[in-house]
This record gives structure tokens, sequence and C-alpha cells, in this order.
């Protein structure tokens, strides 16, 4: 067991140059307060942290999220985000065919489609006995494809195009991957959603859907890369630290 300096904080951190934050695991309110926290207080000190806490609060709320893309003058599906239930089948009844999501969440975990008004009712009333918050955002028509841009700084390191027989096209939930080169406009789409949330590296979701229009959908600020690289190669990592040290 290390010995803990101020605030509960190892010594071999707060003597560092940069901290990478790979993950904030799941646990209590209290406990993940304490975790980002944490990572405040490093920044405090004088050391630097990638991703910052506050971009870290700020992707991995899909509210803050897709309200942030919007400002940033994204196109972004509709949503709404509601605590009553009676708003939540409301908003159902408006966009008629949605992806219901957990506020909080990554790798496709916890997203239901639903185009029925009684599935409707089901799934916004088990979200209700949780006492959550209810994510209802209009479902886009699209091929079975959507793009994962890896952005690192200033520029887009890689890309995969991830593909679905399903709508749900996660490599993690068994999707297939295959490198692109992206367009101008989806560079350009992909840069600003990281900036939008601030954040030194990201993975940014983007949707081409039927309608012609490039969607942003989200932005992961703490993005696993085997995807990534397995279907490219790119030693992402690399890049990271590269970034980090300013090489």
């Amino acid at each position: 067991m290390s010995r803990l300096g101020p605030c509960g904080v190892a010594p071999s951190l707060q003597r560092g140059d940069i901290v990478l934050a790979r993950i904030i695991p799941n646990g209590s309110l209290e406990q993940i307060i304490y975790r980002v926290d944490a990572l405040h207080w490093l920044e405090d000190i004088g050391v630097r942290v990638i991703n910052s806490p506050r971009a870290i609060e700020r992707t991995v709320d899909k509210f803050y999220t897709s309200a942030l893309l919007q400002q940033a003058g994204l196109s972004t599906p509709e949503t709404i985000v509601c605590e009553r239930l009676d708003d939540a089948v409301a908003a159902f009844r408006h966009l008629r065919d949605v992806i219901v999501k957990p506020l909080f969440g990554s790798m496709g975990l916890g997203l239901v489609r639903v185009n029925d008004e009684d599935v409707a009712w089901r799934v916004l009333r088990a979200i209700e006995q949780i006492r959550g918050i209810f994510y209802v955002q209009r479902y886009i028509e699209h091929d079975g494809k959507d793009i994962r841009a890896f952005v690192i700084g200033d520029r887009v390191f890689g890309a995969i195009e991830r593909s679905s027989p399903t709508w749900r096209t996660n490599v993690s939930r068994g999707g297939a991957a295959r490198p692109i080169t992206l367009s101008a406009a989806q560079t350009d789409m992909a840069l600003t959603a990281a900036r939008a949330l601030g954040a030194d590296y990201a993975g940014v979701d983007l949707l081409p859907g039927k309608d012609g229009k490039l969607y942003a959908l989200e932005v992961n600020g703490i993005p696993g890369w085997r995807g990534l690289h397995d279907a490219t190669g790119l030693d992402v990592a690399a890049g990271i630290v590269d970034y980090a040290f300013g090489a």
C-alpha cells in the first residue's frame, strides 16, 4: 500500500509532469466525484492532465455533449432530455423512432431502439423506476455504417468506418472496421467536435445519414483504440505520448 499525500493523492502523481487519465472506474457517486476531483486538484498544483477533468466531465455526460455539439453549430440528431415520465412519453410520440440511451455509458451498452409505443412505455417506465434521466434521440436512417475519427490535438490521427447488419455498429458489440481517409467536411466536423468538448484527444463518432447529412453523434473523452489499431496498425499510444510531450 503506497503512502498517500495531501487529498489522498499519491506523491508520485504529484511529482509528475503529465497524468494520462485512461479510465474513471464505475463506483458510487461519491467515489466518482472523488476520482474526478483528484484530477482537478492535480491540475490545480500544476500537473498537466490529459484529458483534463473538465473535458472528461463533459464527454461522459451525453446531455452535456449533445448541448455543446449543438452550440458549436454541428448537425446532431434531434434529442430530448427530461426527468419526468410523461415528458419522455411525449418525446417518443413526437420523434416516433428513437434511440433511448443511458446518460452515462460507452461501447453501445444500454442503448435501445424503440419505434413501438407499448415497448416505449415499458422501456421508459423501467428508467423511471431507477430514477434515471430520459435521453431520447431521433433514430437517423443510415446504411449500417458510421465513422470513428480519432483526434489527437489539432489533427485526425486515424479513422475507421464501422459497419454492422444491425443499427448498432460498435466494434465492441461485433461491428466490423476498415480504415478510411476522411473528407474535408468529415475532418472539420471531427476536429470541431473535439474542440467543443475541450478534449486533447478523443474518439468522435460521425454518422452519414440517408438524408445526405453528416451528424456528430458522440465524443468519447476516454476512448479505447483497439478497433482503430487492429484496422489501421496505427500506434495510438505513441501518438498521444508524442502529442503530450510536444513531439
